[in-house]
């Protein structure tokens, strides 16, 4: 995400960040890297959906691109940028994942599997809704209460 010049899109099923790489991807975006990040629509555990969503307000705001793939459940974990590398597998963008579990992922680098991984991304975005900055002042006073209450447990969702 640091090193990107001209984008990154991440295919992960939770979206519960901290710190580290909210900024690293605000940061992103800020210096014109083209962020997409592609999440459920539709969810399998509603209360860290709505944790995800919590997420979105200070992302759109510094240009990061949302989308929830609406056909279904997604539960791809893949990243790929600047057509130089990508990586699949285990990976969750959340606090225990990155930080406590042992997740499986290959990483690939200069070779066709990362423009192959890039495909994928392009061929799911048609399929997705952009969720546009406007969502966050669409959120009632209760529901952004819950949300920041469920950001001071994320790190142990």
């Amino acid at each position: 995400i640091n090193r990107a010049s001209k984008y990154v899109y991440i295919f992960t099923p939770y979206l519960i960040l901290d710190d580290f790489v909210r900024t690293a991807l605000c940061n992103a975006a800020k210096r014109g890297v083209d962020v997409r990040i592609v999440k459920p629509g539709i969810p399998d555990k509603k209360m860290v959906f709505r944790l995800t969503r919590s997420n979105y307000a200070p992302l759109l705001k510094s240009g990061v691109k949302i989308y929830e793939y609406t056909p279904g459940f997604i539960h791809a974990k893949q990243f790929v940028a600047d057509d130089k590398a990508a990586a699949v597998g285990t990976i969750n963008l959340d606090y225990r994942s990155l930080y406590l579990h042992f997740e499986n992922g290959c990483w690939f680098c200069g070779c066709q599997a990362v423009q192959d991984v890039r495909e994928d991304f392009e061929a799911l975005f048609p399929q997705c809704e952009n969720v546009t900055p406007q969502y966050s002042g669409q959120r009632s006073l209760a529901l952004r209460g819950v949300q920041c209450v469920f950001r001071l447990f994320s790190p142990l969702m």
